[in-house]
């Protein structure tokens, strides 16, 4: 699929070696705030959602994707047409999105619960009994080689332009079982990087992600599973480790957790018959 480029800057640096220091100018990633409202199709005003700090470029896939993984919108069709509108606050970066509902939207869906810890127990069992309720336990019959999945990460990697370039970008990638790359998100957080290739999946009405394995570039949150069991993702893949909670509610929702997939090793926390 077609990819458009995300933005970068330059920062002026001082370069520190063992024998010597040189100025220079570095490429780093930008950092924007998006402001994502909702204007459902009886409401006179766009109801504001949520702030969240990312990379620019993709912002329709990034809002559509958030709406989507959050249970707030359940697919393409309860989109209008045009579906995002897009607003240029500042210098020319649209910060304030705008999607566009043909249904009416209830503004209560908008309360959540956040926890002080992420070690408390009866918070996290709250959070997995929620999105239990949201999503269909994933029962995908398919299996992986080993082989292919340890080589995931490089394939990731060998796409990350953006990385490439500043070194400050998280990536996700949706897989084809077959280990062919369909689709890839930078951003400087793992889950808007998450929520704009889910987002991108829903505008095109690809959603659920059944046939599909996903790879991310950080560690496994609760969140970033949360996300993936929305948009049906049954094998998700990381090269660092998964949280005590992202283990838990993996096992609950049926989906297969793949971490430490490095130097041609990888670890499965559940449902292991997904990789052969």
């Amino acid at each position: 699929m077609a990819d458009s480029p995300i933005e970068r800057a330059r920062a002026k640096v001082l370069r520190v070696a063992p024998l010597d220091e040189a100025d220079s100018v570095e490429t780093v990633s930008v950092e924007e705030p998006l402001e994502i409202r909702v204007h459902s199709a009886q409401a006179l005003e766009p109801s504001r959602v949520a702030v969240t700090m990312r990379t620019p470029g993709h912002e329709d896939e990034l809002a559509v994707g958030f709406l989507f993984t959050e249970g707030l919108i359940r697919g393409r069709d309860e989109l209008a047409r045009p579906a995002v509108r897009e607003l240029s606050i500042a210098d020319g970066v649209n910060n304030v999105v705008t999607v566009r509902l043909e249904r009416a939207f209830d503004p209560t869906l908008l309360q959540r619960n956040f926890f002080a810890t992420s070690s408390c127990g009866v918070c996290g069992k709250a959070s997995i009994d929620q999105v239990e309720r949201a999503v269909e336990r994933l029962n995908a019959s398919w299996s992986l080689p080993r082989s292919l999945v340890v080589e995931l990460p490089s394939r990731l990697r060998a796409a990350q332009a953006q990385f490439e370039a500043t070194g400050g970008l998280h990536a996700c990638g949706l897989f084809s079982q077959s280990g062919e790359l369909e689709v890839l998100r930078e951003d400087v957080g793992r889950h808007n990087a998450m929520d704009k290739l889910i987002g991108r999946m829903v505008l095109a009405g690809r959603v659920p992600l059944s046939e599909s394995l996903m790879m991310v570039s950080g560690r496994l949150s609760f969140e970033l599973v949360q996300k993936a069991a929305m948009a049906g993702v049954a094998l998700l893949c990381a090269v660092s480790a998964p949280s005590s909670l992202a283990i838990r509610a993996a096992e609950r929702f049926g989906q297969t957790l793949v971490g430490f997939v490095r130097d041609g090793r990888c670890t499965v926390y559940t449902h292991p018959s997904r990789v052969r």
